[in-house]
Formats: C-alpha cells, structure tokens, sequence
C-alpha cells in the first residue's frame, strides 16, 4: 500500500511537470513544482492518515470498516470544517484529525452529555487519546453547539454506528434536525448504521442495534436533508441481523452473554467469528441550498 501511494504521488507530479515543459517555459515549470507537489499531497492525505502507523491497531480493521472508500463516498475534501458525532474511543477520529490538519480543514468530535459514568469514561478515554481535539456535546435535550454557545456551521457531519442509540433513547427525530441546524447550506451528513432486512420487524428502540435503511431515510427527509446516495462498501452478506446478543454478538465487541451474565459453558462463538463485522448501510444525504 505505502509503495503504491508513492508510485501514485511520483506519476501525479511527473505528469504535471511534463505538461509545464511542454510550454517551454522553464520559469513556469519552477513555480509549477512546488503548486503540485501540495496538491498531490492534499490528495494523498486521505490514504496515508489510513494506513498512519500513529493510528496502532486501529489500521488492522481498516478491512472491515473501509474508512477511505467511505469518506470518499460522503465527499470528504481539503479544507472541509467536519464534526463527527460520537467519536468513542476515535477509530475514524484517528483518520480525521490528521487529514484536517494535512489540508487545512477541521475535526470537531461532539462527544457524549455526561450524565452517567460509561459516558464520563467514554469522554474521558476520548480526550485522552485526543488531547488538542476541539469537542462539543451532542446527545438529548442538549444544545448542538459550540463551547462559546455560538452556532455549529460544518461543511460535513459523520456519524458511525449510532442510530439505534438515539432510537433507544427516544430522540432520533431530534438528532437529525440537529445536524441539519449545525450544517452549513449544501453541507453533508455522511451516515453508517448496522443494516436491518426491510423484510424484518424493526424495533422502536432498536434494541439489537439494527435499523432499517428506509426508516434511517425517513428520519433523515423529516428533518429537511435529501438522499445523495447509498454505498454498498460497508456491506455484509453473511451477516443476518438476528444474533441471540444483538448486533454486539459480532466482531469486535464478541458479545457472550447479556451484560453482567457469565456465558454458558458449550456456546460457540466461532460461527459469528466467522461473519465477520456487521452488514452496514452507508448513507449521504444533503442539506439543500
């Protein structure tokens, strides 16, 4: 991968010199190299901050979870102000924060209200990891706003996995028209959400953490956004949505048992092993002009 990028980067900017000499213009060519070697860099950015060896073991589920074909999907680009919503302990965080800084743009992690200890720790864990990160708070009955209480105005906001929490905690409806206040005119709302068959009964508060793709839409529309498209790149065929612990019964989490249940002695969890992360809808959506 790493030889790959290089290669790519030298046929970028060989390709760019080549057409400044075609002018015959050796001024031109001089103040052509500098110009594209940034841009080249702005376009690469992307690919190395996912293969970083600053992000750890977060690279090995780079496989599984495909965050540079899933941002590109949403239009990440240089510069862009993004706002990921309930980052935990900042798997995406830690693509996002450095492509900010390579391109000029900014990260806003809008983490949990702390109204209980999980959701202390989780900040805690977060602001740990990412000490210089500029955080807000998202969550119920919680103003969607800057530290300064001035407005968010993103160009992009993203969101991993989360939807079924706002469903189980009554507010979906709310989360969305939160986004769309805190995006910019023509701004994106870039969503991936555990996939439940439209054939499926869905729960009202999602208690096994899958959501059908068409009432995530309709949350989305009620709110004001209209549907850009939907990606295919998080899917999982194997993955059938009715696991006995929820969606949680798959990698990573590996769930064995109910929470605060010992698991039974002859349950095998190799055949969720072998299903691999959860089939995902990966959904772009638009707040108009």
């Amino acid at each position: 991968m790493k030889i790959t990028l290089k290669i790519g980067l030298l046929a970028l900017t060989a390709s760019a010199f080549a057409l400044a000499a075609c002018g015959g213009d050796k001024a031109a060519k001089t103040e052509t190299k500098p110009a594209v070697e940034a841009m080249a860099k702005k376009m690469n950015a992307l690919d190395m901050a996912a293969i970083s060896e600053t992000r750890g073991d977060n690279v090995a589920r780079n496989d599984s979870r495909h965050p540079v074909k899933t941002l590109e999907f949403f239009g990440l680009e240089p510069g862009m102000d993004v706002v990921e919503i309930w980052p935990g302990g900042g798997w995406y965080s830690s693509v996002l924060a450095p492509y900010a800084t390579a391109t000029e743009g900014s990260y806003t992690a809008a983490l949990f209200p702390e109204t209980s200890d999980y959701a202390k720790q989780g900040n805690a864990r977060f602001r740990e990891n990412y000490p210089t990160a500029n955080t807000v708070t998202f969550g119920k009955d919680v103003a969607f706003q800057n530290a300064d209480e001035t407005p968010i105005q993103a160009d992009m906001i993203v969101t991993f996995r989360n939807t079924h929490s706002w469903m189980r905690g009554g507010y979906a409806d709310q989360a969305f028209k939160d986004f769309y206040g805190a995006l910019k005119p023509g701004g994106t709302l870039g969503l991936v959400q555990h996939r439940l068959p439209a054939t499926a009964e869905q729960d009202p508060r999602a208690s096994t953490g899958y959501v059908q793709e068409d009432y995530v839409i309709m949350l989305a529309k009620e709110a004001g956004f209209e549907l850009v498209g939907k990606s295919e790149v998080n899917a999982n065929a194997k993955d059938t949505a009715d696991h006995p612990f929820g969606v949680w019964t798959l990698p990573p989490v590996n769930r064995r048992a109910k929470r605060g249940e010992e698991p039974a002695a002859d349950f095998d969890g190799s055949p969720f092993e072998a299903i691999g992360e959860s089939d995902r809808m990966t959904l772009k959506f638009r707040k108009p002009e």
